[in-house]
């Protein structure tokens, strides 16, 4: 009796160690696949982010081409006067003094000269969502910008063992971040130094105020917190990405004035820090061949933006041709990178490691990143510190979690592909000889990287983008289900539908470049200019009439003038399903 006892526990721990190795298999299969998901979906946010910034780059090409051509409009005519190259006035300078700030002002006072008790003050007021004054917005400014016009290029710094420093990345706005980072590393002070390495601004809601929190820090400890130039602490990439449109909004009175000087400002921060002679911290990475005496002699103040350098400066490039043009380039890809830097010329073979620093977590989505900062300090190794704000998505499960990321690079990818329908049908009918509406999916993989050149997996996403038989084939027309652009009118063609729609942003700045009175309307005439200049530089094949057609249907009081941003709104993306489509429904993985 006892021998079938042991015989039975024996059979049933066996069973039971089959089950668990069953389990646990199952498990790390699912968390690999889940894993999985979450790369294809960062690498799609990766890819249309690297397609957004080559379209800001064809942008300023543009407005070079539009100042050579467009003879209507004189340089020192086109709205936001960055592309005049003018520089703000010295009265203009002294605005802010003749700004009165009403009693009924219920935000934070500052007093100059500022002391950290300023820094507790606006801390407290942002996290209160208080809105700091445009009197108190330029004094910061005028005033930070009087200390760096007296830095070099690149900042000296030295560490020691009982002072360290932290180095932080892009922040983008992202106000929480900053206020985690404070929470958890301390606020900056004599014994608490920071760099701030670029892309302070942009894409999120708070960028003035992550801004105003660095300023008047810098102000308060000049030689313990240090500014780096980033790619987005330019007007060209406000306009596009966000910041522009901030400041307008939150100070719709004044934010003209800020804007402009604003611009001035960015051209005063210096392009790196040095780290006890060790440490290169730079925005948007190096080259091998990277100079800094090449770097130390740049005028930066004359770099309006980074996209449209200067052209003495590509002067002075080309003059030393065993260095390019790398040096200048401060943010081709907004990121950050602190760099072993040996000696000032910087030689290929005495580069050591490379390392990438980025601040804003959830950037893409909630919960698609951690943020990070790293500590230095000489003959240390590196800290390096990660977090993540977080919300209501602390509660979610893993599954929820990446479904939330999965959906949002998904519909992205759509919106991309609907803007070039017309050319993607092309292509796919002329891979489907037989006409059957089907394609192999690595034909249809090849039809969507060569129209939309986005370098991504597509016979890995396949899965969540189209419908495949049984045998493997894919319904091409099944690219664009649940997803249209909305016509403005019926009558409108569908290539040029979405032209418009894929170049809505671009078109909005231009607009927005010409509108020098700010009222939001251009002339029929004006409208018609641009479009043809637009046209013939975009390479775009579109019948003139059409346009014009649209245009004077959108001239609702036929006073010869358009409301260009509402004329963009009338182009838009319509995702069917979308209030009542389950994060569950559009995930094909079991």
């Amino acid at each position: 009796m006892g021998c079938n006892t042991s015989s039975t526990r024996i059979k049933n721990s066996q069973i039971s160690l089959r089950a668990v190795l069953i389990i646990q298999n199952w498990y790390r299969g699912y968390r690999a696949r889940l894993k999985a998901r979450r790369h294809f979906a960062l690498t799609i946010f990766h890819s249309l982010e690297y397609a957004d910034e080559q379209d800001q780059i064809q942008l300023c090409n543009f407005f070079s081409f539009m100042l050579e051509n467009y003879t209507h409009i004189r340089k020192e005519e086109i709205g936001l006067n960055q592309l005049a190259d003018s520089k703000l006035d010295m009265r203009d300078k002294q605005d802010y003094v003749d700004l009165d700030v009403p009693d009924s002002y219920q935000g934070p006072r500052l007093q100059f000269p500022l002391t950290c008790a300023d820094i507790d003050l606006l801390l407290e007021a942002f996290k209160g969502k208080q809105i700091l004054h445009a009197h108190y917005v330029l004094e910061v400014l005028f005033e930070t910008m009087k200390l760096l016009k007296q830095m070099p290029n690149f900042t000296q710094v030295q560490t020691s063992p009982s002072k360290e420093i932290t180095v932080c990345g892009d922040l983008h706005g992202n106000l929480d971040d900053l206020f985690l980072i404070f929470y958890k590393n301390g606020l900056p002070s004599g014994s608490n130094p920071y760099v701030f390495n670029g892309d302070f601004v942009d894409r999120g809601r708070n960028s003035i105020e992550v801004l105003m929190i660095l300023c008047v820090s810098f102000l308060v400890y000049p030689n313990d917190l240090h500014l780096n130039r980033g790619n987005h602490e330019d007007y060209m990439m406000n306009l596009r990405y966000g910041f522009t449109k901030e400041i307008l909004h939150k100070y719709k009175i004044h934010g003209k004035k800020i804007l402009q000087t604003l611009e001035e400002f960015y051209t005063w921060l210096p392009i790196g820090t040095i780290i006890d002679n060790e440490i290169l911290v730079v925005h948007g990475g190096i080259s091998e061949t990277t100079d800094l005496n090449l770097l130390h002699r740049v005028e930066r103040n004359k770099m309006k933006s980074v996209l449209m350098p200067p052209r003495e400066i590509n002067k002075d490039h080309s003059s030393d041709s065993k260095h390019g043009n790398v040096g200048v380039t401060i943010g081709a890809h907004g990121r950050i990178k602190a760099s072993g830097c040996p000696s000032e010329h910087l030689p290929k073979h005495e580069w050591e490691q490379v390392v990438t620093i980025f601040s804003a977590s959830n950037y893409y989505e909630e919960d698609s990143n951690r943020g990070a900062y790293v500590k230095l300090c000489s003959g240390k190794n590196p800290l390096f510190f990660q977090y993540q704000v977080t919300d209501a998505t602390c509660f979610h499960t893993l599954h929820q979690r990446v479904s939330t990321v999965e959906n949002s690079a998904i519909k992205i990818l759509r919106e991309r592909m609907i803007s070039r329908k017309t050319d993607l049908i092309c292509a796919f009918q002329h891979q489907d000889r037989r006409k059957s509406g089907k394609l192999p999916v690595s034909q249809w993989a090849f039809c969507m990287e060569s129209i939309l050149g986005l370098n991504l997996p597509w016979r890995s996403l396949s899965s969540n983008l189209v419908i495949i038989d049984q045998n493997g084939n894919v319904e091409y027309m099944s690219s664009f289900q649940n997803i249209q652009i909305e016509k403005p009118i019926q009558e409108a063609n569908s290539a040029l539908v979405e032209t418009l729609y894929r170049y809505r942003s671009d078109l909005e700045i231009i607009f927005n470049a010409i509108d020098t009175d700010h009222s939001g309307l251009i002339s029929m005439e004006e409208f018609r200019t641009m479009w043809k200049l637009f046209r013939s530089h975009y390479n775009v094949h579109i019948d003139d009439s059409q346009v014009n057609k649209i245009a004077n249907i959108m001239d609702l009081n036929r006073d010869g003038s358009i409301d260009f941003t509402e004329f963009l709104k009338a182009f838009y993306v319509v995702h069917k399903y979308e209030t009542t489509m389950k994060p569950e429904d559009t995930n094909l993985d079991t």
